[in-house]
């Protein structure tokens, strides 16, 4: 994770957002050398939203609280995917 002062970031705040956004770079700007905000990419936003789903799925099959699911053949007819 790169630190950035956010008094040097005012006049790098486009090239800081593109590197978090395409390169996926975790850039923290700093307030009096304490971390005061993140600038991280939607794609990394997504990941963590995605594992927090499976980390429940998980938990919640462990528990055996799971809800019956949707047997695949009536999603494919539900999204005209039907096999011919």
């Amino acid at each position: 994770m790169t630190e950035i002062a956010i008094s040097a970031a005012r006049s790098q705040l486009g090239d800081l957002v593109r590197r978090a956004a395409h390169g996926r770079e975790t850039i923290a700007l700093t307030d009096h050398g304490h971390v005061a905000a993140l600038l991280v990419s939607p794609h990394v936003i997504e990941d963590l939203e995605d594992a927090l789903v499976f980390a429940d799925y998980q938990r919640r099959k462990a528990e055996g609280t799971l809800e019956p699911g949707i047997p695949m053949d009536e999603v494919r007819r539900r999204l005209g995917l039907e096999q011919q």
